[in-house]
């Protein structure tokens, strides 16, 4: 790795660990010419996937967007950055295990939906309401009872 302020070719590693589940390594590097500190991650290189938008067209994923969406719905709930962080993480670990270069804008929808009711029922509803396009109160109302009924049918599964 070559050092930032003097382009000096050969740094060495003083300090190395993993990060985000193991999926980052971070790096504290020192160049030996100048003493200049750094740090610098190291993660897998992925195959970039490719989401089919509602019109049909074609953007490449973003987990940054999709984290800035998750962080919208969940303003002023007690839902941490870690939390999200780690939701995006297993969505994003469960689309590249499928094994397609591209997936579904919905497909994406739905993984959100069926992880975000367990951290937060109303970053659950705030989101539902901008994926689903609530156009009146009976969309909320439907989704409401099938958020009533998934949390009636966890708690029979976890009595049991």
């Amino acid at each position: 790795m070559k050092c930032q302020k003097c382009q000096y070719f050969d740094t060495k590693v003083i300090e190395s660990r993993d990060t985000t589940e193991g999926e980052v390594v971070r790096r504290r590097r020192e160049c030996p010419k100048c003493n200049c500190r750094f740090t610098t991650y190291e993660r897998f290189e992925r195959p970039h996937l490719v989401v089919i938008k509602n019109n049909e067209s074609r953007e490449l994923f973003s987990r940054a967007k999709l984290l800035a969406g998750l962080h919208k719905a969940c303003e002023k709930t007690q839902v941490t950055s870690a939390q999200l962080d780690g939701l995006v993480a297993k969505i994003e670990n469960d689309l590249y295990n499928r094994g397609e270069p591209e997936i579904h804008s919905r497909e994406i929808g739905e993984m959100v939906m069926n992880n975000l009711a367990d951290l937060s029922e109303v970053a659950y509803v705030r989101f539902a309401s901008v994926y689903r396009r609530f156009q009146d109160i009976t969309g909320f109302e439907t989704e409401l009872k099938q958020l009533k009924t998934k949390r009636k049918n966890k708690w029979k599964f976890i009595m049991n």
